[in-house]
């Protein structure tokens, strides 16, 4: 795995693509928590193994795979990454046929239309857009300009009754500011749950009302 030189590599393109292209063919890396490790919880929280759940920022991560096996066939995997979602599909197509790749940016969601997902998944992605600011307590506007815009591109996807999961280690009072305030368009309610005994992460689930 090719590590960037500086933590704000994390949030461009060009990183992404060239690790990539740099690693196996059936690399993966799953950042925080494995599926095994929130499915008590993603089993609550999605009921229905026939969802509409769109992965945002999928990478190469095993959490889809895992998800497809423990029932759920209806996922549309994206990535900004042209490279990752030519090798994803190539090794899902065959043996996960129900599982779609599509190359787009978590912040425009361009193509995906209104209500059209019960449910959206982060885990990681916003945090990597996030890794240009070394305080954490005021980011930069343009850390706060995507955050929020993809928060609000989730929201015009989701349809009525859906619910955006968010897994991150960031704490409560770093992460609440993306998932509260104006650019909530839509009446929601927020939850939080801390998971892990030593070291902390955080499983934020806004529920449309």
């Amino acid at each position: 795995m090719s590590l960037p030189h500086k933590n704000e590599e994390y949030g461009t393109e060009v990183y992404w693509d060239k690790r990539y292209e740099q690693e196996a063919e059936d690399a993966s890396f799953d950042w925080f928590k494995t599926y095994a490790d929130v499915a008590d919880y993603i089993r609550k929280l999605i009921p229905s193994r026939d969802a509409r759940i769109l992965v945002l920022g999928c990478g190469n991560s095993k959490f889809s795979e895992d998800m497809w096996e423990d029932g759920y066939k209806n996922i549309v995997n994206v990535d900004y990454s042209p490279v990752v979602i030519e090798k994803m599909h190539n090794r899902h197509r065959d043996v996960r046929p129900e599982m779609t790749w599509e190359v787009k940016d978590v912040r425009t969601l361009d193509g995906l239309d209104n209500s059209s997902f019960d449910v959206a998944i982060d885990k990681g992605t916003m945090d990597a857009m996030m890794t240009s600011s070394t305080d954490v307590w005021d980011p930069p506007e343009q850390v706060i300009k995507d955050c929020t815009a993809e928060v609000s591109q989730v929201l015009r996807v989701l349809k009525r009754d859906g619910i955006f999961i968010y897994i991150t280690f960031g704490q409560p009072h770093f992460r609440r500011r993306y998932l509260t305030g104006a650019h909530i368009t839509r009446k929601s309610s927020l939850e939080i749950n801390q998971l892990g005994e030593s070291f902390h992460y955080y499983m934020y689930t806004l529920r449309m009302l």
